[in-house]
């Protein structure tokens, strides 16, 4: 089946949608909420959860794009502020867990959603996780803290709200041992103890949740409570392997933010170069272009490439093909192109691209989160690597 890079018109609808949301109501509030770190964003939370959880008009007589069209929602939406797009009341991260890992149904629609996996001891290597899942009675007790989890005040406070904790049942088993379980907002044992204070994405909440003795349902189980001893990666077993999946579908989703963040940072360089009379020729030759000509001219071909591999993960995911390699490729493209490319903007805008009357250097903080979370681009290559050579874990660290 061939890949049309063509946009449908329920995608180009999309676009417009999310565009116009992007300029009017996120644009005008990104810098505010930049500098009151913390603060929750009413405004643009009620907005959202009133006019674009809904999503645009859709022509349901035309086949669906699926995930194609949410890389595009969230490209246009993180053109408006990344940071606020992680702080819409969405399942997000949590709701992709789900539907990877296993079945859950709660009590009504999710409005937060996080994904508790990173602990003070336990970065990219998950197998090294420390929190405990032991099985009591009918439920599930949780001790362990989690670090780094986006959305997480909103998803572990707010009503409506769910954190999906990653925590092992069986420390002998390493990776086979390790499950996920849904939490949900304002579970007795459950704590928020802490909000990072970053470099960038300041108005998306980063927190730091303790479990203490935190009791869930067995049926807040994702996937099957059976440990495998042998590696998970070559059974049917939905805990660490069904887990992990949940990468495979949002890698794409944050490499797609930070091509939004990227060509953000294009088209302000553009319009900052045109009022200086400085206009890009696309038909000159490449000996003939300026430096700054030709810096433009790679940005947008790296912008460009990482799109494209970008919808391609995507799209083998809507056809349900195997697309782990290409999630991977993505996010490691986007997150190296889209550092680059808000750096080389700010260095090409000279001082006004570094002070803070404009947003490229809020751009340039925003974009390095990009090349780290959801894996790191070391650890997004070395999977590239294992993928590419058919080498196992083992072979290939």
């Amino acid at each position: 089946m061939a890949i049309s890079f063509e946009l449908t018109d329920n995608s180009r609808c999309a676009r417009d949608f999310y565009r116009k949301m992007a300029v009017e109501q996120m644009r005008p509030i990104a810098r505010r909420y930049d500098v009151e770190e913390h603060a929750l964003p009413t405004e643009w939370v009620d907005y959202y959860w009133e006019h674009g959880r809904k999503g645009p008009p859709t022509d349901f007589s035309t086949p669906a794009d699926g995930m194609v069209q949410v890389c595009i929602q969230v490209e246009e939406l993180c053109w408006g502020d990344a940071a606020l797009y992680l702080r819409m009341p969405t399942a997000s991260l949590g709701g992709a867990a789900v539907g990877s890992a296993g079945t859950f149904k709660g009590d009504g629609p999710p409005i937060w959603g996080a994904m508790a996996i990173t602990e003070p001891g336990a970065g990219s290597d998950t197998a090294a996780i420390q929190t405990t899942a032991d099985f009591d009675g009918d439920e599930w007790v949780l001790n362990g803290t989690k670090i780094f989890c986006t959305n997480g005040e909103g998803a572990s406070q707010f009503e409506g709200g769910f954190v999906v904790v990653w925590a092992t049942v069986d420390k002998s088993a390493g990776r086979g041992g390790i499950k996920s379980f849904v939490v949900p907002a304002k579970t007795p044992g459950m704590k928020l103890v802490g909000l990072e204070k970053k470099l960038g994405i300041r108005a998306s909440d980063t927190a730091t949740l303790l479990f203490e003795n935190c009791r869930v349902p067995a049926d807040h189980l994702l996937g099957s409570a059976k440990v495998r001893k042998k590696d998970p990666s070559k059974t049917g077993d939905k805990g660490f392997k069904g887990a992990m999946a949940t990468f495979d579908a949002s890698r794409p989703i944050v490499a797609a933010m930070a091509i939004g963040i990227g060509r953000a940072s294009l088209d302000l360089c553009r319009d900052e170069l045109e009022k200086q009379g400085i206009r890009i020729r696309y038909d000159a030759p490449r000996c003939d272009l300026t430096v700054i000509e030709r810096d433009f001219i790679d940005m947008e071909a790296e912008l460009q490439a990482a799109r494209l591999l970008t919808w391609r993960a995507a799209w083998m995911m809507n056809h349900g093909k195997p697309n782990n390699l290409e999630a991977s490729m993505s996010k490691a493209k986007a997150g190296l192109a889209v550092t680059k490319i808000t750096q080389k903007v700010v260095e090409l805008l000279g001082p006004i691209g570094y002070s803070q009357k404009l947003l490229a250097e809020k751009w340039m903080r925003d974009a390095k989160v990009n090349d780290i979370y959801e894996g790191t681009q070391q650890i997004n290559q070395l999977i590239v690597a294992r993928r590419v050579l058919d080498y196992s874990s083992s072979m290939l660290r």
